[in-house]
């Protein structure tokens, strides 16, 4: 499964009502770390295909998303089970710092 860009009309479904655990980057078009990411979550979504969900929420389209999740910094990864975050981590990392988030989830 490709990436899922979210919004703020399909946060609710795709994320908060998803049977499967959410990696949600927050992240911006402007952000070099973010850029930096990108192609480890791409590569992790393709790997974890079932197993988690990768969503991608713009910063700069969907503001309120990000004062609601209190998104300060980017890139940050947060992680939903249930509706609830579980984990999440502020700023780049490499794949295995980005994995730690989530594999003992799924």
């Amino acid at each position: 499964m490709a990436e899922v860009v979210l919004t703020e009309e399909n946060f609710e479904t795709e994320v908060i009502k998803s049977d499967i655990p959410v990696l949600v980057d927050f992240w911006a078009e402007w952000c070099g770390p973010c850029k930096m990411i990108s192609p480890i979550l791409k590569d992790i979504a393709a790997v974890w295909e079932g197993k988690l969900k990768i969503g991608k929420l713009n910063v700069d389209t969907a503001s309120g998303l990000a004062v609601k999740y209190g998104v300060v910094s980017i890139p940050t990864l947060k992680v939903f089970k249930g509706g609830s975050i579980v984990n999440e981590k502020i700023g780049a990392g490499n794949r295995q710092a980005i994995e730690a988030l989530f594999k003992d989830l799924v």
